[in-house]
């Protein structure tokens, strides 16, 4: 098959995929939990409040007011922090300067 009838072909699935119809489309779907215990994943790598926000790039009141409930991770962090939970050396790896 020539490249531009599989450009076409891929085209033609994401509009039906995009109107609603049944495609073939592979889809994946994230669960993002509702609600991260910041304290528990910091606990578990044995970081302080500070070393913790340095080291994953959240500034340390951030951490201080989701650790205190003042304040609840956005859906984005919960994501960052649900990975962090479960693989910190590559997140540590991934954010490295």
């Amino acid at each position: 098959m020539a490249a531009g009838s599989k450009i076409l072909d891929g085209l033609t699935e994401a509009l039906a995929h995009a109107r609603g119809e049944a495609t073939e489309a592979k889809q994946t779907r994230v669960l993002i939990p509702d609600m991260v215990d910041v304290k528990a994943v910091r606990s578990k790598l044995g970081l302080t409040q500070s070393e913790f926000a340095m080291r994953f790039g959240f500034k340390l009141d951030t951490v201080r007011n989701w650790e205190q409930a003042k304040r609840v991770p956005e859906a984005s962090a919960r994501a960052l922090l649900t990975i962090i939970c479960a693989e910190p050396d590559a997140v540590r790896r991934a954010l490295a300067m």
